[in-house]
């Protein structure tokens, strides 16, 4: 739990107020976003006919990933999540840079989420569509927890019955193949990892729930519940969606578009779903958006209140029970870079980043006794080699700027250690 105060004597612990329910549509509202609306078409580039195999590739690692996470949340069940777990199982350097990755990482995810909503929304006014949506949320975070769950709840709904449509629509037409699912030797292996780690971005928002941990009632049961139910909701709608899209468009022509789902739709003679695709995505992005923003923010006040941020921000509002002002901060910030920076920049290093994360998370999981609720060590073993694996498959320059952002992190900490070891 908490180990201090905030300021101005307030006091600095979140209400429990979200069930299963509540926190299984917290999880689906950060899976089932923009991503599965864009994120097919640069997998099946990379792995060609084999994407199949690279999705059951990423459901493998993130149901490890959500397993560890899940049986850690229960043991500590506070806001911060993997920042949390690595602090208090592998040492103060590892929660740190597990909170880092976490938060630099997903606050490029929030902007490249903002700016999807502006791409589908008002074309060509993008950034400033982004900045109104980073407000907007930012807001409906500050008035409540509760609040966020609710519109989180009629997100999933609609996004949900959108893509219930465009596979009735796919697989029911005349343009759908099942041919078109056959694995051919365009499937190599390097391919099909570099796909499973593009497709484990649009899995990773389980990780949502367990930043909530301080915010669910009896986390010790609420939290392993939640986490593979929508783990699992998630993965089955996933693979309808992919295969769907195969079977309409084939490998090769869904690698090109830039709109796979609209793509599908025209394909299928159903011109009339391209419109309610585009609405679909705009609230998908708007579902994750909300839900990157909470989870961020929550992370930022468990740094700060060890003070690895600015103490300030660990403030708890005395009426709505949010970490105020780490969530004005947060959206401040995520504004600034919608306003200035594009998706493919923003998405570059954040991939690396939460896959550096999960592997902090299955490393922390290794480190508990059975009494405290271990998993099989299968589990964190594989999705500690899953995520290090995936991270280095992705394409070089998010190799590249992923790391660089974790290397200045660790020379932050490094030199705020020495500057507090020289200070009397």
């Amino acid at each position: 739990m908490s180990k201090s105060s905030t300021a101005a004597g307030m006091p600095d612990e979140l209400n429990r107020r979200l069930g299963v329910p509540d926190a299984v549509m917290i999880g689906l509202g950060s899976m089932i976003g923009a991503g599965i609306f864009a994120a097919l078409a640069p997998a099946a580039s990379a792995a060609g006919s084999g994407l199949l195999i690279s999705l059951a590739l990423a459901a493998v690692v993130a149901y490890c990933n959500a397993t560890s996470s899940a049986r850690l949340a229960a043991r500590y069940p506070a806001s911060g999540g993997t920042y949390v777990y690595g602090r208090d199982r592998l040492g103060d350097f590892w929660g740190y840079l597990a909170g880092w990755a976490f938060v630099v990482g997903k606050s490029a995810s929030c902007a490249a989420m903002a700016l999807t909503v502006g791409s589908y929304v008002w074309p060509g006014q993008e950034h400033a569509v982004a900045v109104a949506a980073v407000v907007a949320l930012t807001a409906v975070n500050y008035a409540g927890v509760q609040k966020s769950a609710l519109l989180t709840r009629v997100i999933v709904a609609v996004v949900l019955a959108v893509l219930a449509a465009v596979v009735v629509t796919l697989l029911t037409s005349s343009a759908a193949d099942a041919t078109r699912l056959e694995i051919g030797s365009d499937a190599a292996a390097g391919g099909v990892l570099q796909a499973a780690g593009l497709l484990f971005f649009a899995f990773a928002g389980y990780a949502r729930i367990a930043t909530l941990g301080e915010e669910v009632r009896d986390p010790a049961r609420t939290i392993p519940r939640a986490i593979p139910i929508a783990l699992g909701i998630t993965l089955l709608v996933y693979a309808l969606v992919a295969v769907a899209v195969l079977m309409a468009l084939g490998p090769d022509r869904l690698a090109e578009t830039t709109a796979p789902l609209s793509d599908g739709a025209r394909a299928a003679g159903g011109d009339w779903l391209v419109p309610v695709v585009r609405v679909g995505a705009a609230v998908a992005a708007l579902g994750s958006l909300l839900a990157l923003i909470l989870g961020v923010s929550r992370t930022t006040l468990a740094m700060a209140r060890d003070r690895h941020l600015p103490h300030v921000l660990a403030a708890v509002h005395p009426k709505t029970k949010v970490p105020h002002r780490a969530e004005l901060v947060v959206g401040a910030v995520v504004a600034v870079v919608a306003a200035t920076a594009d998706v493919r920049g923003a998405i570059g290093f954040s991939s690396f980043g939460v896959l550096a994360y999960y592997a902090v998370a299955n490393a922390s999981a290794w480190t508990l006794t059975v009494d405290e609720g271990r998993p099989a060590r299968v589990i964190p073993a594989v999705g500690l080699a899953g995520c290090l694996a995936l991270s280095f498959a992705l394409p070089a320059p998010s190799v590249i700027g992923g790391a660089a952002v974790l290397a200045l992190g660790a020379a932050v900490y490094g030199v705020r250690r020495a500057v507090r070891a020289r200070t009397p």
